[in-house]
């Protein structure tokens, strides 16, 4: 049998690839610990679909957790769809903060478009506003049917 040095390449590259992948498999386990390490109760939290709010309690027997979204509002999530810790989450800007970039002048805040706003006690969806309006709708016209000979 004649050595070939392709087997030799081939065997190596397999090689460095496990390495590599239980490396980093490694890496994502080291960090998934540092992450659980700082969720415990009251810690402000984001979710996998972007909820925020603060843990109330763990209960790591059913792996529910109890967030506070709102004061008085909690729910219970599992806990496995936790993301990370909020504690790194830039808050937004403050009304002193907010600079445009030309000429230092401060910008305002965002505001409620007043003008376009659906106020309470406004009519729901399919409701009409003026009682005298009655909708126009116009007559679909068939168009005429054909007689066949026989």
């Amino acid at each position: 049998m004649k050595f070939d040095p392709t087997l030799i390449l081939i065997a190596v590259a397999l090689a460095v690839f496990v390495i590599f992948q239980f490396r980093s498999s490694r890496k994502r386990a080291k960090a998934t610990a540092e992450r659980q390490q700082q969720i415990v109760p009251g810690v402000e939290i984001m979710t996998n679909y972007g909820l925020f709010g603060t843990i109330i309690s763990i209960d790591d027997e059913n792996n529910f957790a109890f967030i506070e979204i709102s004061p008085g509002n909690v729910i219970k999530i599992h806990k496995s769809t936790i993301l990370k810790a909020a504690d790194d989450i830039v808050a937004p800007e403050t009304e002193g903060e907010l600079e445009s970039e030309g000429g230092g002048e401060t910008a305002t805040p965002y505001q409620l478009n007043e003008d376009n706003a659906i106020h309470n006690g406004e009519p729901k969806f399919g409701e009409r506003t003026d009682p005298d309006v009655t909708p126009t709708t116009t007559p679909v016209k068939k168009a005429p049917s054909k007689k066949v000979d026989d």
